[in-house]
Protein backbone atom coordinates (compact mmCIF):
# COMPACT_ATOMS: atom_id res chain seq x y z
CA UNK A 1 0.00 0.00 0.00
CA UNK A 2 1.53 3.27 -1.11
CA UNK A 3 1.83 6.18 1.30
CA UNK A 4 -0.29 9.09 -0.06
CA UNK A 5 2.14 11.61 1.40
CA UNK A 6 4.99 10.03 -0.53
CA UNK A 7 2.92 10.21 -3.72
CA UNK A 8 2.31 13.92 -3.13
CA UNK A 9 5.98 14.52 -2.28
CA UNK A 10 6.96 12.86 -5.58
CA UNK A 11 4.57 15.19 -7.40
CA UNK A 12 6.27 18.13 -5.72
CA UNK A 13 9.71 16.86 -6.72
CA UNK A 14 8.56 16.73 -10.34
CA UNK A 15 7.39 20.32 -10.15
CA UNK A 16 3.67 19.48 -10.27
CA UNK A 17 2.95 20.78 -6.78
CA UNK A 18 4.20 24.10 -5.40
CA UNK A 19 5.43 24.70 -1.87
CA UNK A 20 2.16 26.52 -1.18
CA UNK A 21 0.15 23.49 -2.30
CA UNK A 22 2.21 21.16 -0.13
CA UNK A 23 1.64 23.49 2.80
CA UNK A 24 -2.12 23.33 2.14
CA UNK A 25 -1.85 19.54 2.17
CA UNK A 26 0.13 19.43 5.42
CA UNK A 27 -2.82 18.36 7.54
CA UNK A 28 -2.88 15.77 10.33
CA UNK A 29 -4.53 12.50 9.20
CA UNK A 30 -4.74 13.67 5.58
CA UNK A 31 -2.86 10.55 4.47
CA UNK A 32 -5.48 8.25 6.01
CA UNK A 33 -8.32 10.24 4.44
CA UNK A 34 -6.68 10.08 1.01
CA UNK A 35 -5.91 6.37 1.44
CA UNK A 36 -9.63 5.70 1.90
CA UNK A 37 -10.25 6.96 -1.63
CA UNK A 38 -7.30 5.53 -3.60
CA UNK A 39 -8.97 2.21 -4.37
CA UNK A 40 -7.84 0.05 -7.28
CA UNK A 41 -4.10 -0.22 -7.95
CA UNK A 42 -2.85 0.87 -11.41
CA UNK A 43 -1.46 -2.64 -12.02
CA UNK A 44 -5.04 -3.94 -11.94
CA UNK A 45 -6.32 -1.48 -14.56
CA UNK A 46 -5.81 -2.82 -18.11
CA UNK A 47 -5.73 0.57 -19.84
CA UNK A 48 -2.92 2.55 -21.47
CA UNK A 49 -4.41 5.81 -20.18
CA UNK A 50 -7.18 6.64 -17.72
CA UNK A 51 -9.65 9.36 -16.84
CA UNK A 52 -10.47 9.82 -13.16
CA UNK A 53 -14.00 11.12 -12.57
CA UNK A 54 -14.41 12.28 -8.99
CA UNK A 55 -17.56 13.65 -7.35
CA UNK A 56 -18.22 15.18 -3.94
CA UNK A 57 -22.01 15.40 -3.40
CA UNK A 58 -23.27 17.63 -0.61
CA UNK A 59 -24.68 15.55 2.27
CA UNK A 60 -25.54 18.50 4.52
CA UNK A 61 -28.89 18.64 6.25
CA UNK A 62 -30.03 21.49 4.04
CA UNK A 63 -30.10 19.13 1.04
CA UNK A 64 -32.71 17.08 2.88
CA UNK A 65 -34.60 20.10 4.19
CA UNK A 66 -34.74 21.45 0.64
CA UNK A 67 -36.24 18.12 -0.54
CA UNK A 68 -33.29 17.66 -2.91
CA UNK A 69 -31.79 14.39 -1.66
CA UNK A 70 -33.34 12.30 -4.44
CA UNK A 71 -32.32 14.80 -7.12
CA UNK A 72 -28.69 14.58 -5.96
CA UNK A 73 -28.88 10.78 -5.93
CA UNK A 74 -30.38 10.77 -9.42
CA UNK A 75 -27.79 13.24 -10.72
CA UNK A 76 -24.84 11.24 -9.44
CA UNK A 77 -26.28 8.02 -10.90
CA UNK A 78 -26.95 9.73 -14.22
CA UNK A 79 -23.24 10.59 -14.50
CA UNK A 80 -22.27 6.96 -13.86
CA UNK A 81 -24.81 5.71 -16.43
CA UNK A 82 -23.58 8.13 -19.08
CA UNK A 83 -19.95 7.11 -18.58
CA UNK A 84 -20.81 3.40 -18.50
CA UNK A 85 -22.52 3.73 -21.88
CA UNK A 86 -19.47 5.28 -23.54
CA UNK A 87 -16.91 3.55 -25.74
CA UNK A 88 -14.18 4.77 -23.39
CA UNK A 89 -15.71 3.20 -20.27
CA UNK A 90 -12.86 0.75 -19.70
CA UNK A 91 -10.45 3.62 -19.19
CA UNK A 92 -12.66 5.55 -16.75
CA UNK A 93 -12.31 5.22 -12.98
CA UNK A 94 -14.80 6.83 -10.61
CA UNK A 95 -14.63 7.86 -6.95
CA UNK A 96 -17.30 9.52 -4.80
CA UNK A 97 -16.72 11.06 -1.38
CA UNK A 98 -19.46 12.99 0.39
CA UNK A 99 -18.98 16.56 1.58
CA UNK A 100 -18.78 15.40 5.20
CA UNK A 101 -15.97 12.95 4.45
CA UNK A 102 -17.69 9.59 4.05
CA UNK A 103 -16.34 7.62 1.07
CA UNK A 104 -19.15 6.03 -0.93
CA UNK A 105 -16.61 4.13 -3.04
CA UNK A 106 -12.87 4.56 -3.73
CA UNK A 107 -11.46 4.75 -7.26
CA UNK A 108 -12.74 1.77 -9.21
CA UNK A 109 -13.98 0.77 -12.64
CA UNK A 110 -17.48 1.91 -13.50
CA UNK A 111 -18.82 -1.59 -12.88
CA UNK A 112 -17.83 -1.30 -9.23
CA UNK A 113 -19.12 2.25 -8.63
CA UNK A 114 -22.00 2.26 -6.15
CA UNK A 115 -25.19 4.01 -7.10
CA UNK A 116 -26.52 6.47 -4.56
CA UNK A 117 -29.78 5.47 -2.85
CA UNK A 118 -31.70 6.20 0.33
CA UNK A 119 -29.62 3.67 2.28
CA UNK A 120 -26.20 5.16 1.52
CA UNK A 121 -27.14 8.84 1.18
CA UNK A 122 -29.01 10.42 4.08
CA UNK A 123 -27.93 14.07 4.10
CA UNK A 124 -27.76 15.37 7.66
CA UNK A 125 -24.24 16.82 8.05
CA UNK A 126 -22.67 20.27 7.90
CA UNK A 127 -20.83 22.10 5.12
CA UNK A 128 -17.05 21.78 5.68
CA UNK A 129 -16.52 22.86 2.08
CA UNK A 130 -12.88 23.95 2.28
CA UNK A 131 -11.66 21.13 4.53
CA UNK A 132 -13.14 18.43 2.35
CA UNK A 133 -12.24 20.07 -0.96
CA UNK A 134 -8.58 19.89 0.13
CA UNK A 135 -9.01 16.19 0.97
CA UNK A 136 -10.78 15.51 -2.32
CA UNK A 137 -8.22 17.31 -4.49
CA UNK A 138 -5.39 15.72 -2.51
CA UNK A 139 -6.88 12.34 -3.37
CA UNK A 140 -7.13 13.25 -7.07
CA UNK A 141 -3.51 14.39 -7.07
CA UNK A 142 -2.25 11.30 -5.24
CA UNK A 143 -4.14 8.96 -7.58
CA UNK A 144 -2.84 10.81 -10.64
CA UNK A 145 0.69 10.45 -9.31
CA UNK A 146 0.16 6.75 -8.59
CA UNK A 147 -0.77 6.15 -12.22
CA UNK A 148 2.11 8.30 -13.47
CA UNK A 149 4.55 6.19 -11.44
CA UNK A 150 3.11 3.12 -13.19
CA UNK A 151 3.66 4.73 -16.60
CA UNK A 152 -0.05 5.35 -17.22
CA UNK A 153 -1.12 8.91 -18.12
CA UNK A 154 -4.15 10.09 -16.15
CA UNK A 155 -6.50 13.00 -16.81
CA UNK A 156 -9.04 14.05 -14.22
CA UNK A 157 -12.52 15.58 -14.03
CA UNK A 158 -13.72 16.58 -10.57
CA UNK A 159 -17.08 17.98 -9.41
CA UNK A 160 -17.68 19.64 -6.03
CA UNK A 161 -21.36 20.07 -5.11
CA UNK A 162 -22.80 22.28 -2.34
CA UNK A 163 -26.01 24.11 -1.54
CA UNK A 164 -24.35 26.57 0.82
CA UNK A 165 -21.18 28.47 1.60
CA UNK A 166 -18.53 26.93 3.85
CA UNK A 167 -19.72 26.27 7.40
CA UNK A 168 -17.63 24.11 9.65
CA UNK A 169 -14.16 23.96 8.10
CA UNK A 170 -11.56 24.01 10.85
CA UNK A 171 -8.27 23.41 9.02
CA UNK A 172 -8.50 24.85 5.53
CA UNK A 173 -9.57 28.11 3.91
CA UNK A 174 -10.65 29.06 0.41
CA UNK A 175 -7.06 30.13 -0.31
CA UNK A 176 -5.79 26.61 0.48
CA UNK A 177 -8.17 25.12 -2.06
CA UNK A 178 -7.14 27.76 -4.57
CA UNK A 179 -3.43 26.92 -4.50
CA UNK A 180 -4.27 23.28 -5.22
CA UNK A 181 -6.64 24.14 -8.07
CA UNK A 182 -4.10 26.57 -9.52
CA UNK A 183 -1.36 23.94 -9.60
CA UNK A 184 -3.73 21.38 -11.10
CA UNK A 185 -4.80 23.70 -13.90
CA UNK A 186 -1.17 24.50 -14.74
CA UNK A 187 -0.58 20.79 -15.37
CA UNK A 188 -3.25 20.92 -18.12
CA UNK A 189 -4.66 17.49 -17.33
CA UNK A 190 -7.16 18.37 -14.63
CA UNK A 191 -10.65 19.85 -14.80
CA UNK A 192 -12.08 21.11 -11.50
CA UNK A 193 -15.77 22.00 -11.62
CA UNK A 194 -18.30 23.07 -9.02
CA UNK A 195 -22.07 23.14 -8.64
CA UNK A 196 -23.79 25.56 -6.28
CA UNK A 197 -27.45 24.73 -5.69
CA UNK A 198 -29.37 27.94 -5.06
CA UNK A 199 -30.06 28.58 -1.36
CA UNK A 200 -31.53 32.03 -1.90
CA UNK A 201 -28.56 33.95 -0.51
CA UNK A 202 -25.13 32.54 -1.41
CA UNK A 203 -23.15 34.00 -4.32
CA UNK A 204 -21.75 30.69 -5.48
CA UNK A 205 -19.71 32.18 -8.29
CA UNK A 206 -17.85 34.27 -5.74
CA UNK A 207 -17.43 31.29 -3.36
CA UNK A 208 -15.99 29.11 -6.11
CA UNK A 209 -13.80 31.85 -7.60
CA UNK A 210 -12.18 32.25 -4.19
CA UNK A 211 -11.46 28.50 -4.34
CA UNK A 212 -9.70 29.00 -7.70
CA UNK A 213 -12.41 27.42 -9.85
CA UNK A 214 -12.81 29.07 -13.23
CA UNK A 215 -16.13 30.65 -14.21
CA UNK A 216 -16.55 28.33 -17.18
CA UNK A 217 -16.55 25.36 -14.78
CA UNK A 218 -19.19 26.69 -12.39
CA UNK A 219 -22.82 25.57 -12.47
CA UNK A 220 -25.48 27.46 -10.49
CA UNK A 221 -28.76 25.54 -10.80
CA UNK A 222 -31.95 26.55 -9.06
CA UNK A 223 -33.07 24.61 -6.00
CA UNK A 224 -35.65 22.48 -7.80
CA UNK A 225 -35.10 18.80 -8.53
CA UNK A 226 -35.34 19.33 -12.29
CA UNK A 227 -32.71 22.08 -12.23
CA UNK A 228 -30.33 19.90 -10.22
CA UNK A 229 -30.74 16.91 -12.52
CA UNK A 230 -30.15 19.09 -15.58
CA UNK A 231 -26.94 20.45 -14.03
CA UNK A 232 -25.67 16.91 -13.46
CA UNK A 233 -26.57 16.15 -17.09
CA UNK A 234 -24.40 19.07 -18.23
CA UNK A 235 -21.52 17.77 -16.10
CA UNK A 236 -21.93 14.23 -17.45
CA UNK A 237 -21.69 15.52 -21.03
CA UNK A 238 -18.47 17.35 -20.20
CA UNK A 239 -17.02 14.29 -18.47
CA UNK A 240 -17.88 12.20 -21.52
CA UNK A 241 -16.19 14.64 -23.89
CA UNK A 242 -13.12 14.81 -21.65
CA UNK A 243 -12.81 11.01 -21.61
CA UNK A 244 -12.74 10.57 -25.39
CA UNK A 245 -9.11 11.50 -26.10
CA UNK A 246 -6.32 13.82 -25.02
CA UNK A 247 -7.38 16.24 -27.74
CA UNK A 248 -11.01 16.15 -26.63
CA UNK A 249 -9.88 16.72 -23.04
CA UNK A 250 -7.93 19.84 -24.03
CA UNK A 251 -10.85 21.28 -26.00
CA UNK A 252 -13.29 20.53 -23.19
CA UNK A 253 -10.97 22.02 -20.58
CA UNK A 254 -10.67 25.28 -22.50
CA UNK A 255 -14.35 25.45 -23.43
CA UNK A 256 -15.80 24.63 -20.02
CA UNK A 257 -19.42 23.57 -19.73
CA UNK A 258 -20.18 25.44 -22.93
CA UNK A 259 -17.76 23.37 -25.03
CA UNK A 260 -19.41 21.91 -28.18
Amino acid sequence: MEDPKKLLAAAQEDGELSDAAMAALSIPDLGAQIQAGLGVHPDDVPASEVVLVTMMPDDSGSIRFGSNAQAVRDGHNLVLDALAASKQKDGVLAHTRYLNGNVLYPYCGLGGALRMDSRNFDPNGGTPLYDQSVVLLGTVLAKTRQFAAAGVPARTVTLIITDGADAGSVRSRAADVKVLVTDMLKAERHIVAAMGVDDGSTDFREVFREMGIEDRWILTPGSGAGDIRRAFQVFSQSALRASQSAGSFSKTSVGGFGAP
